[in-house]
């Protein structure tokens, strides 16, 4: 009743009352998260199996669950099929992992296409994740995204380097607000970035070599820079600071 009466009353009423009438827009969608599309580099027809050292390990994983949960074991066995397909999982990927652990396809897509870190898309030799979410934002990780992207020659997050040796995105939380802004390449934290710092980074993997991972300011871990303002003295033992009949 309430519906009706309003769209009776913002089809005869004037702009100045309601503003404008009530309207539908066809809404944009991407089935890029959620659909395969087959391609020429990413079909089932395309052949995928683990090597044989991937094989103990996934044995190996699969038996941490009983036989009768051995599907649990499917996140761990799409991340090590990711890792030895070039960082991306592919169809045959999911497909393989699905008849190894006696699953229907369609519950592999499912994880596969829910967990972002699975990429359903080739990337490059090295996989740069620059966070964006609110503390690191507040830390300047803006300035740090533009700076890899223009560092990797203006490509922007989502591309990848035309020599394929870098691939770029911008993610949400790692879980390094301590030491914020961050960025992951591959599997390493590169932390308490400055443009300056990231561009070392950045050129170091360019010529091959690993730099060192964690915070690029000096600091060990995630201590205050200032020193520690909490937990100086000495913590509590066992029984001290109880009353008698605790102590």
């Amino acid at each position: 009743m309430l519906a009706t009466t309003l769209l009776r009353r913002s089809a005869t009423s004037t702009p100045s009352v309601f503003g404008r009438a009530f309207s539908n827009s066809c809404a944009r969608r991407s089935d890029a998260l959620f659909m395969h599309r087959d391609t020429e580099y990413n079909n089932p027809k395309i052949p995928f199996a683990f090597t044989a050292d991937n094989v103990k390990r996934a044995e190996e994983i699969i038996s941490r669950y009983p036989p009768q949960y051995k599907k649990a074991a499917v996140i761990p066995l799409l991340d090590l099929g990711q890792r030895q397909n070039k960082g991306w999982t592919s169809i045959s990927v999911m497909n393989y992992v699905a008849k190894l652990l006696g699953m229907p396809p369609m519950r592999v897509y499912e994880v596969a296409t829910f967990y972002t870190m699975f990429n359903r898309e080739p990337i490059g030799e090295n996989f740069v994740q620059v966070c964006t979410t609110t503390p690191c934002m507040l830390s300047g990780s803006t300035e740090i995204l533009n700076t890899v992207c223009s560092q990797l020659g203006g490509i922007t997050p989502g591309a990848t380097t035309a020599d394929g040796k870098f691939t770029v995105v911008e993610v949400e939380c790692q879980g390094a607000c301590s030491n914020a802004p961050m960025m992951v390449v591959n599997d390493d934290f590169y932390e308490d970035l400055t443009p300056a710092t990231t561009k070392k980074v950045l050129e170091a993997f360019a010529k091959g070599q690993k730099p060192k991972p964690g915070p690029q300011s000096g600091r060990k871990t995630s201590e205050n820079s200032a020193g520690l303002t909490s937990l100086t003295s000495k913590p509590y033992g066992p029984g001290e600071f109880c009353t008698p009949e605790f102590s």
